[in-house]
C-alpha cells in the first residue's frame, strides 16, 4: 500500500492532509474545553450547535468549492483554504463569547469544505492507474480514522505540560504545514472540457467555463441527478450516516445509561468503531484488485441495515454482561461497513465522470454525503432519547 508514497506530489499532498488532519484532532479536543470555558453546564449544547454549524458549511460552501476549482488554479486554492484555517485557530484561544465560537467555526469549515474536494479530485490525476489510486483511497480512509486516533492521544500528552489553548497553536502549525507542503507539490493542470474556453480574467490553466461560478456550482448536484451509479451512490452515503450517526451519537448513552459502563469505556466503544474502518481500509486494496466496487459496497450498505436491527435486539434486551462485548463488536462492525463503502467511493466518481467533472462530482458527493449526516445526526439522538432505558447494570 505504501508503494503509492513514491509518487512525489501524492507524497507531499498526502502528508498535508495527515498533519491537517492531526490540528483538527487537537481542536476538537481544545474546542470541547473552550465551550465548557465559555459556556460551563451548557458545553454540551454549544458543541452541538457548532456540529450543526459545520454540516450547513459543508453543504453550502463545497459546491461553490467545486465550481471555484476551473477558475482559482487548485494548489492556489487549497494554500489559500490552509491559510484562513490557520488564522481562525489562532483566534480562537482569545474568543470570550458563544456566538464568536459559532462564527469562528463556520469560518473554519467553510475553509475545509473548500479544500477537502479540491484535494480529492486531484488525487486520481497525479495517480491515473487504478491499483495506485485505490491503495491511495485506503491511506486517505486511514488517515481520516487515525485523527480520532491520534489527535486526542497526543492532546492528551500535551495537556499534562500546557494549558489547552496551546493546542490551537498546535493546529495553527498543522495547516501551515499543511499549506507548506501544498506549495511544494506539482499539481496537475485541470482538464478542460471538450470546447471550453477559460473564462475572462481567469487563469489559462484553469479552464473555467463561460458559465458563471453560480452555475456552475450546480453542475455537480445535475450530474447525481442525471447519472444513476451517482444516485445510487448517495443512497449508500445515506447508509453510512444511519450507521455512523447512531454510533457518534448514543455511544456514550448506550456505554453509561444503557450498559452501566464506566466513562473511561466511552473511548473504548469509540475505538472500537475506529479500529473496525482501519481494518478494512488496511485489507480492502487487495480486495478490490479482484472485486468490482458494486460487490464490495452493496452488502456493506445492507449489512448496515442488518446491524441497525442487531442494535435495536441489544438495546430491548435485559441487563447481561454479554451486552458490552456485543457492543464492541457492533460498533466495529459499523466502522467496517462504513469503509467498505466509503473507500471506493472515489473510483465510482472517477469512473462516472469526465475528468473535467471531477471538481464538480467530489465537491456535490462531499455536499450530499454531509448532508446525509445533518439528517441522521438529529434522527439518531431521537432514537437514543426515546429508546427505553436499561433496568439495571451489566455485570
Amino acid at each position: 500500500m505504501l508503494s503509492v508514497l513514491r509518487e512525489r506530489t501524492y507524497r507531499h499532498l498526502f502528508a498535508a492532509q495527515v498533519v491537517a488532519l492531526v490540528g483538527t484532532g487537537l481542536a476538537t479536543v481544545a474546542l470541547g474545553l473552550l465551550a465548557y470555558d465559555l459556556a460551563g453546564a451548557d458545553a454540551g449544547s454549544v458543541l452541538g450547535t457548532a456540529l450543526a454549524i459545520k454540516m450547513v458549511a459543508y453543504v453550502g460552501i463545497a459546491p461553490v468549492a467545486g465550481a471555484l476549482a476551473h477558475r482559482i488554479p487548485r494548489r492556489r486554492l487549497m494554500v489559500a483554504s490552509d491559510l484562513i484555517r490557520a488564522t481562525v485557530a489562532l483566534a480562537l484561544p482569545f474568543v470570550d463569547a458563544v456566538w464568536q465560537v459559532y462564527l469562528l467555526i463556520f469560518l473554519l469549515q467553510s475553509a475545509s469544505a473548500a479544500f477537502t474536494p479540491v484535494f480529492q479530485s486531484v488525487i486520481p490525476e497525479v495517480l491515473p492507474e487504478e491499483r495506485d489510486y485505490t491503495r491511495a483511497l485506503s491511506l486517505s480512509r486511514l488517515a481520516y480514522d487515525l485523527e480520532s486516533v491520534a489527535g486526542p492521544v497526543l492532546a492528551a500528552g500535551l495537556l499534562a505540560l500546557v494549558g489547552y489553548h496551546w493546542l490551537f497553536w498546535g493546529t495553527t502549525a498543522g495547516f501551515l504545514a499543511s499549506a507548506a507542503l501544498v506549495v511544494s507539490a506539482v499539481v496537475p493542470k485541470p482538464v478542460p472540457a471538450p470546447g471550453q474556453a477559460p473564462a475572462p480574467g481567469a487563469d489559462s490553466r484553469a479552464g473555467a467555463p463561460a458559465s458563471g461560478v453560480l452555475a456552475r456550482s450546480g453542475r455537480g448536484l445535475r450530474l447525481f441527478l442525471a447519472r444513476p451509479r451517482l444516485r445510487a451512490l448517495l443512497a449508500l452515503d445515506l447508509a453510512v450516516a444511519a450507521g455512523g450517526a447512531m454510533v457518534i451519537v448514543n455511544t456514550v448513552v448506550y456505554v453509561r445509561d444503557r450498559l452501566g459502563r464506566p466513562p473511561g469505556d466511552v473511548p473504548l466503544a469509540l475505538g472500537a468503531y475506529g479500529a473496525g474502518s482501519m481494518a478494512v481500509a488496511l485489507l480492502l486494496p487487495r480486495a478490490l484488485d479482484r472485486l468490482s466496487d458494486r460487490a464490495v459496497m452493496l452488502p456493506a450498505a445492507f449489512g448496515t441495515a442488518g446491524l441497525l436491527g442487531a442494535l435495536a435486539g441489544l438495546t430491548a434486551a435485559g441487563p447481561a454482561s454479554w451486552r458490552w462485548p456485543a457492543l464492541l463488536a457492533l460498533w466495529a462492525a459499523f466502522g467496517a461497513a462504513g469503509s467498505l463503502i466509503l473507500t471506493p467511493t472515489g473510483r465510482v466518481l472517477r469512473d462516472a465522470v469526465a475528468p473535467a467533472d471531477l471538481p464538480a462530482a467530489f465537491a456535490a458527493q462531499f455536499s450530499l454525503s454531509h448532508g446525509c449526516w445533518l439528517l441522521t445526526y438529529p434522527l439518531a439522538g431521537r432514537l437514543g432519547a426515546i429508546s427505553p432505558r436499561s433496568s439495571g447494570r451489566s455485570t
